[in-house]
């Protein structure tokens, strides 16, 4: 059967009839880097795989980049032919988190190339409320084939966003209160990005954590008037469930990677 989804989310019953999907468990927890593996050992989706977010999702921090940014291309594609991944082979990614790290792994992914890739609607949670049993054993590495060919132009940097403030095109995807100035726990200033429109990404997820319909996504970015959308958050993590919700709407967008963290990093040092 194939995957028949209007929007960048799979069923549990689609799911269910993949044939020889592979599977990447992305759960995590930003106050606690080793609970979403820790949690994987305690039980997973069986043949499931475990990606780390700041070990496989994420790439090394430097003077500016974000607190996540992105990773290398070669060094990610080692890692999912680790697993198996083939071309045209379907993948499914979950997490626990209203599909803040699946969204991640899945936009890169898709901007690595391999563009057979689905977020399992309603996560683990879900998975585990439909009788799934966890398995608690590690799949072994395989021999699989993958090459990285990034899309360029899904990105932007910020010496193009400082262009586009007031242009009506940015999207901050944080909590009202941190895009408010109000609170500020990660990093050294708060704010946004000058002109930046607010659109929390927690809002394209029901209370269960099941992704909205289209007609939703559809009306919530209905009154866009930018062409050229760029998407942020903190650290290039939680746009990417914001660009999943433009991508549903059928909305072109491109993710600020190194985010508010990123610009942060430059205010900061245009001030010295």
């Amino acid at each position: 059967m194939a995957v028949t989804s209007q929007y960048p989310v799979i069923s549990l019953d689609e799911f269910k009839t993949l044939v020889r999907p592979l599977v990447f468990d992305c759960r995590f927890n930003l106050a606690n880097a080793d609970e979403g593996y820790a949690a994987y050992r305690q039980g997973h989706i069986p043949g499931a795989y475990y990606l780390h977010l700041e070990k496989d999702l994420s790439g090394s921090l430097s003077r500016h980049g974000g607190r996540h940014p992105l990773p290398d291309p070669q060094t990610l594609a080692r890692r999912l032919r680790s697993s198996g991944l083939l071309p045209g082979q379907p993948v499914v990614v979950y997490d626990d988190q209203q599909m803040a790290y699946a969204a991640r792994a899945r936009w890169l992914l898709r901007y690595l190339g391999h563009q057979e890739v689905w977020v399992l609607d309603g996560g683990y949670k879900a998975w585990l409320a439909s009788g799934g049993v966890p398995d608690r054993r590690e799949p072994p590495p395989r021999m699989g084939r993958f090459e990285p060919n990034p899309t360029s132009d899904w990105t932007c940097e910020y010496q193009e966003v400082k262009t586009l403030t007031g242009s009506g095109c940015l999207i901050d995807s944080r909590a009202p209160s941190r895009y408010a100035g109000l609170e500020e726990p990660l990093d050294p200033i708060a704010g946004h990005i000058p002109g930046a429109m607010n659109y929390f990404w927690q809002e394209v997820v029901d209370e269960q954590g099941f992704f909205r319909p289209v007609s939703w996504h559809r009306e919530h970015w209905s009154k866009l008037t930018g062409t050229n959308i760029v998407v942020y958050c903190g650290s290039g993590v939680t746009a990417c469930v914001n660009l999943m919700s433009l991508e549903a709407a059928g909305i072109n967008a491109r993710l600020y990677s190194g985010s508010w963290s990123d610009w942060c990093s430059y205010q900061l040092a245009e001030a010295d």
